[in-house]
């Protein structure tokens, strides 16, 4: 009798598509439920990039503006979702659930069914009609002015937000356009997130999530600013929520809806779906590095970085961007802090810096200009090159709040080389993460690690700096694309494969603890010119010295008088 062999039957994987919206693409990534296995992602990016010189149409923009063209979005729905589930080799039908992250605070006028203004003919050429793309920093004038009236009036939720507002969040865009499109302001029927825009594409639904609501919205403990602090600000704007932000929050991980016939046709994925509230790039890659607890500190590095922590304390931090109840973690109190340019400075230094010898160079060695410089540099000794500067090149996010500063190099010789300038800018974010972490200490949060996550975990050399100049270990998330794998681990939960995010983040998280640890003496020599950072940082940052603002109203004045 011949031996049977017994098969036991196993029910088939399921798999959650997570996207990423970021400054420049969108990314998706097709991740399986049971174990996180991210088995393809794709990229596409957006046609118009960023609008920060000019509309399509020529019309130009004044400086500090940086807008986007929402149609862009749907482009990576088209086009980066089908391309990710082919290279995947995943049937349609094996997905279970849809997952967005989005670039907070990214704001789009819309009219009451979500189209925006700027699709409309008669406002194609209106600044004020494009999405307002979180690093638009125009709106500084008006967040002084939010600021100025909640200290007078002793607001109680600007102690949430570190006591200063931002000129990146949405009362501060909102109040701007209200001011100088009051036009385009009246015909805004919803001032949306583009991070619940884009779901609302998906499902149909308009929902706000928790996280945007929470930390560029102002919305703390059920409410918004009063009627009355609006009013004051200016009479038209005490409205404002109720006309044109107001609408029921989700929290995170909360089913907002089912795909619809027309975004299945976009993406290949079938109608019916699951499709998870939205979610803000950095906070929603804390659980898919792993970070469920208190004292771990994700640093989501990129062309700027997002600095968030969950604790189970509240306390007021100079500074922060805000800490809200369930803002990253239910249970936990979720901060957020951040710094403006990162990646973007060293970008700006490569592409008006470099000597055509360097670029020429490091073709020859088969490098890419960045690396290049990192191989340079990645050869000296801490302070060989006697140079200093300030992050602040997109302005301070955190711990000043102030986006009319601008960026400083001191100590500049006629032997001065690239190299050194661009060692220089990477230990100045380092230094500004520090000064982050610095503030969080000093009211009581402890930091204990810090967990890197994005593009620029590439860079052994950057890495290691953060770590002696932090003097804390660095782990870094095992995932190229955090975000969207974070993104994806909310849809399994919004599908009901996992109970909750924790459980998600367990099965699906991927996180290398401690891959750079300091070194006693070089961490010795940061403290040196740690030290003289935060001179120049108080110095230009702090009120003792006027120039930057001085010279950013002589810019504007310019710019003015040019156009």
């Amino acid at each position: 009798m011949a031996n049977a062999k017994h098969c036991e039957q196993t029910a088939p994987d399921s798999y959650v598509v997570g996207i990423d919206y970021g400054t420049l693409s969108g990314r998706a990534v097709v991740i399986r439920v049971r174990d996180g296995a991210e088995l393809a992602a794709a990229e596409h990016a957006y046609r118009h990039a960023v609008l920060d010189q000019e509309l399509p149409d020529g019309t130009p923009l004044p400086p500090d503006w940086a807008l986007q063209v929402p149609s862009d979005y749907i482009d990576v729905l088209r086009h980066a979702v089908p391309e990710a589930l082919a290279s995947a080799g995943v049937r349609a039908d094996q997905v279970i659930g849809i997952g967005t992250d989005f670039t907070a605070c990214t704001m789009v006028p819309t009219l009451a069914d979500g189209t925006p203004l700027c699709e409309l003919p008669e406002y194609g050429n209106r600044p004020h009609a494009y999405v307002k793309l979180w690093r638009h920093h125009a709106a500084q004038a008006q967040a002084d002015r939010i600021t100025a009236l909640a200290v007078e009036r002793k607001e109680l939720w600007l102690k949430r937000y570190g006591g200063k507002i931002s000129s990146e969040w949405e009362f501060a865009k909102a109040l701007q356009l209200l001011e100088e499109d009051p036009e385009v302001y009246r015909r805004t029927e919803r001032w949306v997130e583009a991070a619940d825009w884009i779901v609302w594409r998906l499902c149909g639904t308009y929902v706000r999530n928790a996280c945007t609501a929470g930390y560029k919205g102002q919305f703390q403990d059920g409410s918004y600013p009063s009627v009355d602090y609006l009013g004051s600000l200016n009479p038209e704007f005490a409205d404002f929520v109720s006309e044109k932000l107001e609408h029921p929050v989700s929290q995170l991980g909360d089913l907002a809806g089912t795909l619809t016939a027309e975004a299945a046709g976009w993406t290949g994925l079938p109608e019916g779906i699951a499709v998870c509230v939205g979610n803000v790039d950095a906070h929603v890659t804390a659980p898919a590095a792993g970070a469920v607890e208190p004292g771990r500190m994700v640093a989501i590095m990129g062309t700027s970085t997002c600095h968030v922590m969950s604790s189970d304390q509240w306390a007021e931090v100079p500074g922060m961007c805000g800490v809200v109840n369930g803002g990253i973690l239910p249970g936990l109190w979720g901060y957020e802090a951040g710094q403006s340019g990162v990646g973007d400075i060293f970008g700006w230094f490569v592409r008006t810096g470099l000597p055509a010898s360097y670029t020429e160079e490091a073709a020859a060695l088969g490098r890419g200009p960045h690396e290049h410089l990192t191989a340079l540099a990645a050869q000296q000794a801490i302070g060989e090159h006697g140079l200093v500067a300030l992050d602040w090149h997109s302005g301070n996010r955190s711990v000043l709040v102030d986006h009319d500063l601008s960026g400083v190099m001191v100590g500049l010789t006629l032997s001065t080389r690239p190299e050194d300038v661009y060692r220089a800018l990477l230990e100045a974010t380092a230094f500004g993460t520090r000064t982050i972490i610095e503030a969080f200490e000093t009211a009581g949060v402890p930091v204990k690690e810090l967990v890197i996550a994005g593009g620029l975990t590439k860079n052994d050399l950057l890495m290691q700096i953060y770590a002696d100049v932090t003097r804390r270990p660095l782990g870094v998330i095992d995932s190229t694309q955090g975000p969207a794998l974070g993104a994806a681990m909310h849809a399994a939960v919004a599908a009901g494969a996992h109970t909750d995010i924790r459980a998600a983040a367990q099965a699906m998280g991927k996180a290398r603890p401690a891959v750079y640890l300091p070194d006693p003496a070089r961490a010795a020599a940061y403290d040196r010119l740690y030290a003289e950072y935060r001179l120049l940082h108080d110095y230009f940052g702090r009120g003792a010295n006027q120039v930057m603002h001085r010279l950013h109203g002589i810019r504007a004045e310019a710019s003015a008088a040019a156009s």
